[in-house]
């Protein structure tokens, strides 16, 4: 047991009780998730991930394993099949069960053989070392209690030469835009929760989770300190996201 405190958004929490809140929020969005994605970011989240698949590159003429964590209903799952050749394989590894339901029938039998769901906490993998070209996490970091041990796994789960892509949500550096994406994300988007999954206070988490998510530079020294090199990030849309990398050497 740990007396140490984290947040769950704007609140304090202790560190053992976050993990549960944050499941009970996926829990209770799970199947109007991607619909929500939609709504909130206007189809913007396609092309944030569309350009998350084009930084893995999965090759069409070779085996390449890719892990893709917080990634339950399979968006950028699908994606990376899509993109990279019969030989790739993805394992989509999430800690909420409603998430990976989801995932798995929107799946079907179209990914047969080249695609696994893995019910599992991101600090702690049940998963081989130096088994994976590549590791995606993608608006889910942010959501772990212990963000350096998810980033510790990460590290060891990739084989040497293999990279680690983080997209995720960051503060909007354009003076005056900043405040008018203050005023949507919070007067709008837990409105929006509310009439399409019944939900406000969800998204009203998800949105103060993003604020107080660490600066770029300060996620940089956390990848850096996990073990990865060569870490750069990728600001997109005035910095509303940010695509973090870092290489396995």
């Amino acid at each position: 047991m740990t007396d140490q405190n984290t947040h769950f958004g704007f609140q304090s929490v202790p560190l053992e009780e976050k993990q549960g809140r944050v499941n009970e929020v996926f829990h209770s969005v799970a199947n109007r998730y991607d619909l929500m994605n939609d709504l909130m970011s206007a189809g913007l989240h396609r092309v944030w991930k569309s350009a998350l698949v084009n930084m893995v590159r999965p090759p069409r003429d070779r085996p390449f394993r890719h892990l893709d964590v917080a990634g339950g209903t399979g968006d950028v799952a699908f994606r990376i099949l899509e993109a990279g050749g019969p030989q790739t394989h993805v394992t989509v590894l999430d800690i909420n069960g409603e998430m990976l339901k989801v995932g798995r029938e929107r799946a079907g039998r179209q990914y047969e053989g080249r695609i696994e769901f893995v019910e599992a906490n991101a600090e702690v993998l049940p998963l081989e070392p130096k088994s994976f070209d590549a590791y995606t996490i993608a608006f889910g970091i942010r959501n772990v209690p212990r963000i350096d041990a998810a980033l510790r796994e990460a590290h060891r789960v990739l084989k040497p030469g293999g990279r680690f892509l983080c997209l995720e949500f960051s503060k909007v550096d354009v003076p005056g835009l900043d405040k008018i994406y203050d005023a949507y994300s919070f007067n709008v988007i837990p409105r929006l929760g509310q009439m399409v999954t019944g939900d406000a206070e969800s998204y009203q988490y998800l949105v103060e989770s993003i604020r107080r998510f660490p600066t770029p530079a300060a996620f940089e020294r956390m990848i850096e300190e996990a073990g990865f090199r060569r870490v750069t990030h990728r600001s997109m849309t005035a910095g509303v996201v940010n695509i973090h990398s870092g290489w396995k050497i």
